[in-house]
């Protein structure tokens, strides 16, 4: 059995970095995934800023970064400026995880015309993932790509026609059990799909009837199944990571493409500190049913 570590996007905590690492620490964890800090987002970031306003707190805490929860790859596939754009961030949030000792970069595969057929686009989406996946070669970085609505990749297949096709060790996939069921699409065929490539996961559960996130076990994401089968089965290794959508938080609607009452219609917590120790303690819940050890840190 690997190792396995809890991580989290702790800002869902709150948009204070230091309010999020204190609930993060209290709850015993030692990582989390930087995606925004002091409604920051971290591709707004430079490595500088990072080195000087972020990383002291981080030490001071005794909180490492598992990832960063980036917005590459999340625009319009046609949208050429945005791409240059996210050329330069890519750049630069490269250079963020060395400061921070940290490996993975969570990224997407654009976002498709309203109403378009994504396989028309297959030749382009893959042509600028691998200019993605150059810069984060040259790096020694680990590009993450993260199943998502309204994208490329939002199917198990055509995940997999991504990650075969780039077949490069700096392009892994970020498994999100709750996207997927909110595509329509059955986890278990997915993990079946892309278990050779995941080098991450994402702990979010959710519902099909009307696509909304539920604490983790209690949806369809079959979590529990699926990590069993993960770790005890196929020696998974690695980060866990709460994402766990149960308060509308500050910097959700910037996350999605639809409106935040359609992911969640009401808070599942009375603020976000209480919705990510539920989580938390759902998923040890599981991990602990299941047999699975987990460290706080390295």
């Amino acid at each position: 059995m690997g190792k396995i570590f809890i991580s989290g996007f702790a800002d869902e905590i709150s948009p204070d970095f230091d309010e999020q690492l204190r609930v993060v620490t209290e709850l015993g964890m030692k990582y989390i995934s930087l995606r925004t800090a002091d409604k920051k987002g971290i591709a707004d970031y430079t490595a500088e800023e990072v080195s000087e306003k972020l990383l002291p707190r981080l030490e001071k805490a005794g909180v490492k970064v598992s990832s960063l929860g980036s917005p590459i790859g999340k625009i319009q596939i046609d949208d050429e400026e945005a791409f240059e754009t996210q050329l330069g961030q890519l750049e630069e949030l490269c250079r963020i995880c060395r400061v921070l000792d940290c490996r993975y970069i969570r990224m997407f595969s654009f976002y498709m015309p309203e109403g378009s057929d994504p396989d028309s686009y297959r030749e382009t989406v893959i042509e600028k993932l691998k200019k993605f996946d150059a810069i984060a070669a040259s790096h020694g970085v680990v590009l993450i790509h993260e199943n998502e609505k309204d994208i490329y990749g939002d199917t198990g297949a055509r995940c997999r026609i991504i990650l075969d096709t780039l077949g490069s060790p700096h392009f892994k996939a970020a498994f999100d059990f709750a996207n997927f069921v909110q595509c329509g699409e059955d986890p278990e065929v997915c993990w079946e799909l892309l278990h050779d490539h995941v080098a991450y996961i994402h702990i979010k559960d959710a519902v099909s009837s009307n696509r909304e996130n539920v604490v983790c076990g209690t949806g369809e994401g079959k979590i529990r199944f699926l990590l069993d089968r993960a770790v005890n089965r196929e020696n998974y290794e690695g980060f866990l990571t709460l994402e766990p959508h149960l308060v509308i938080f500050d910097a959700l609607q910037s996350l999605e493409t639809e409106s935040t009452e359609n992911i969640i219609r009401e808070n599942k917590a009375k603020d976000g500190a209480e919705g990510y120790a539920m989580q938390y303690r759902a998923l040890t819940k599981i991990l602990d049913e299941i047999g699975v050890s987990y460290k706080t840190e390295a």
